[in-house]
Formats: structure tokens, sequence, C-alpha cells
């Protein structure tokens, strides 16, 4: 049976107007196109759908009965069309991205945020995952793309990665610490100290273990978390000295505490990262542009350090978001 979605829309319009000449204008052809059509399409279902004579046009049984059902079904192949269409658009439909825990809870938080002020009738789901399970799951196809934070080049060839920013490992420590009175601080310096810092989920671990194998160091032990508030919590208590990536893209870090940078800089660069060779899904592709133009954003809003500034101080912040002093 070779029956055309134009042979069916034609024969609903003929029932619907009981007139092929209606049914003619609505398609913008001729009565003869439409009478041929219907022909066409009776010859092709073997079945008889009109009754025609010289004054009216009448479904026959089968016609009607066809009718019915045709009706409905192209009334839904058109939902179905024009929800593509939007979703083509990049306006609706679910995007599944998937992200370290603490980018979740920081700079990817503010692009779901973007997302869903832009498009209103997208819905961005994140799946927090270890690193390695994030590039895992771009690579199976289990989600649209991916965020992660590396020291080094993405290796491989299976996935194309786009850089959105680069943040610089700091020191983070005590105001009364030794080295807070230095407005930087070498890495020969920190192995005299017990570090703690962010594990390998976020691409910290990875970025310190490539400084001290680059500069030949040796350090004490390292005690690892999956939040930055964990890390700032031991640093506070004495129990460390942190060596966090800080910037304004990472999550706000509330505590009585001043950074350092440390010299020669180390950075982590934060990337987007899809399958090579294999285009997005345009609303996923529109939800990716988004949280590339707001890298875009934050780095335009950032503030210059004047010069001679020595770090960051961040102020403690009640758990209402009073400041409890100013820094």
């Amino acid at each position: 049976m070779n029956v055309s979605l134009q042979q069916l829309k034609v024969f609903v319009a003929v029932a619907r107007e009981r007139s092929f000449t209606r049914a003619a204008r609505e398609f913008d052809l001729t009565q003869s196109a439409v009478s041929r059509c219907v022909r066409e399409l009776e010859d092709a279902v073997e079945l008889k759908l009109f009754d025609r004579t010289t004054r009216q046009v009448e479904l026959t049984n089968a016609g009607a009965s066809l009718e019915r059902r045709i009706g409905r079904l192209l009334d839904e192949i058109e939902l179905t069309l024009r929800e593509e269409r939007a979703a083509y658009e990049g306006h609706t439909g679910v995007v599944v991205l998937a992200s370290n825990p603490v980018l979740s809870s920081g700079w990817v938080a503010e692009g779901l945020a973007r997302c869903a002020s832009v498009f209103p009738g997208l819905s961005v789901s994140v799946r927090d995952q270890s690193q390695s399970s994030v590039l895992a799951s771009v690579e199976q196809g289990e989600v649209d793309f991916g965020v992660v934070s590396l020291a080094e080049p993405l290796a491989g060839d299976l996935l194309h990665a786009q850089p959105v920013f680069t943040t610089p490992l700091q020191v983070v420590i005590p105001p009364t610490h030794p080295l807070a009175r230095q407005a930087n601080v070498g890495w020969d310096a920190l192995q005299e100290w017990a570090l703690v810092t962010l594990n390998a989920d976020t691409g910290a671990r990875g970025a310190l273990d490539i400084a001290f194998a680059t500069h030949g160091l040796r350090r004490r032990p390292v005690q690892e978390f999956g939040h930055v508030a964990a890390v700032l919590r031991m640093v506070e208590l004495g129990l460390g000295v942190g060596v966090l990536p800080v910037d304004g893209h990472w999550p706000a870090l509330h505590a009585p505490l001043v950074s350092r940078p440390i010299v020669a800089e180390v950075n982590l660069t934060t990337m987007l990262v899809r399958r090579r060779n294999r285009s997005l899904r345009p609303n996923a592709a529109a939800a990716w542009a988004q949280f590339a133009s707001l890298a875009v954003t934050h780095a335009n809003a950032d503030v210059t350090t004047p010069a001679g500034a020595r770090g960051v101080v961040w102020p403690a912040v009640a758990p209402g978001g009073a400041l409890l002093h100013e820094p």
C-alpha cells in the first residue's frame, strides 16, 4: 500500500468540507488535482471513500470510519511536528549535562538559571558525577554534554572540548598564618605544610600533582575533600594550608580566611565537552551556547585587583546571609 501524507490530508479536508472545490482552495490546488488525489487514495486502500453526485459529496461507511481515525492521527502528527520544530529551535525539551558537584553548586547553577530565563520551556537536568564519569557519560551518549575542569588538555580524540574559563590555584590560610605576610607564595614554601585541597573529582588534586612534579618537590600528606566548605573548615581549624581554585566562577567562599597567589601560576581550565563529530541536538546546542556566554559575562564583570593587593579576603557569613564582619 502506497499512501502519502498529502493524500490523507486532502481526503480529510474533502470529508470535512463535503466539497472538492472548497478542499482545493484550502490546499491551493485545482479541483481536478484534489479529485485525482482522492481517487489515487481509494485505489491504494481498495475502498470507495465518497459517494459523488453533481450536487453533493458524501462519505461512504468506509470513508466515515477512515476519516475518524485518520483525522485524529493527522492531529497527532501535526502536534508532534510542532513540538519537534520548537525543540529544533532550542526552546523546549530536556537537555542533560554532567558536571562535578563543586561546579554544579556554583557556575553550573548560574548556567541553569540563565537557560531557564532565556528558554522557559527548556528543561536542563544536571548529573553530579566524578570527572572520569562525566567524560565517560559524554563518550557513551548518556548525556548531551559535560563540564569538567582540568590542568592539562583533554586527552583522546573522541571528545571535543571548548575551554570557557581558567582559574588559578591559590593558597588559602588564616590571616595569622606566616604565609599570609607574603604577597605571593612559591611552591617550595608549601613543602613545609600539610595541605588541604579538593579531590580528583574537581581536577584540583591533579593540578597540585602536576605542580609539585614540575618543580621537583616533595610534599606533606594531602587531605582531599569533595566540597569547598570542607576544605575551608579544615583550614580554619589550623589542620592544613588550603590550595583551591579562586575566582568568581567557583562556589562562594564564606570564611574569615585570606588567599595568596602561588608562583609559578598553575591554572584549572573549565571546559564544555561533547562527542566529537556528532552534532548536538538543537536544544542542547542552545543550552551549550548559554553556558559559554555566561563565562564571557563573568569575564567582563571581573574587577581587576589593584596593584599591591595581597590576595582575596572572604567575609564570614551567618546562615541567614548576614555579614559577621567586614573583611
